[in-house]
């Protein structure tokens, strides 16, 4: 559920906060709005077929999804970090990386705890869920702990996994999530609201591998840019 861009160009406020508080960096909070649509939709579609919904549950699910992708991004600059690949990407505004790490490199540790206490308040609200709304729920919430907890490590090296990862987790986990704690169900309704995010999710992962083959390459990651060549994975875009 990742992207790793991060470097492109941002308000002059946003950029003053970062300034100000270094360690939010690594959260990428500029691209919390997807976490924001994603909830929105599932809540949406949730309306759409029963007509009213548990305003608590949808603020938890907001807060579950926000925390997951806290926790993925966090632990990808920590992981990136530590491989070095953050201190050879040649940054553009679709390249990996924030670049926080290298510049603060004290700020590592906090990172990682930052990852930690993210994922630690996703399965929390995933366990409130799993009691209030059943078992259905718990086959999402583990697909979604992997993907986090494996982002950097594997995913990153199946050229497969690359292209659908980040529709999957913002796409299919969080819209059709979100809708299922806020009805108890599953319905083609919720998988049909998903697939616009997880197209659009999975096109902007594929658009960012595109300035960091090379580099990306050097650490052992494989995506369909290496693959196939920029030209052909551009026809896939």
């Amino acid at each position: 559920m990742v992207t790793r861009s991060g470097s492109a160009e941002q308000p002059a406020e946003g950029t003053k906060l970062k300034d100000k508080i270094p360690w939010l960096g690594v959260m990428r909070l500029d691209y919390m709005y997807l976490d924001v649509g994603c909830v929105l939709l599932g809540a949406a579609a949730a309306t759409y077929t029963h007509g009213r919904i548990n305003i608590l549950y949808l603020f938890l699910a907001f807060v579950g999804g926000v925390a997951a992708h806290i926790s993925v991004n966090s632990l990808n600059e920590y992981l990136d970090f530590r491989s070095g690949l953050d201190f050879t990407t040649n940054r553009t505004p679709f390249s990996g990386g924030t670049g926080t790490l290298p510049k603060r490199p004290d700020l590592a540790p906090v990172a990682l705890g930052i990852a930690v206490v993210g994922l630690s308040t996703a399965i929390l609200i995933g366990l409130f869920f799993w009691i209030v709304r059943g078992w259905p729920i718990v086959p999402l919430g583990m697909v979604g702990v992997l993907m986090i907890l494996t982002y950097t490590t594997w995913i990153t090296r199946v050229p497969a996994l690359t292209l659908i990862n980040t529709g999957l987790g913002f796409g299919l986990l969080m819209v059709t999530g979100t809708y299922y704690v806020l009805t108890g169900a599953f319905t083609w309704t919720a998988l049909f609201a998903a697939l616009p995010p997880f197209f659009l999710g999975n096109n902007l992962q594929l658009l960012n591998q595109f300035p960091d083959v090379e580099v990306d390459k050097a650490v052992g990651r494989r995506n369909l840019p290496m693959l196939l060549g920029r030209r052909k994975a551009s026809l896939l875009f």
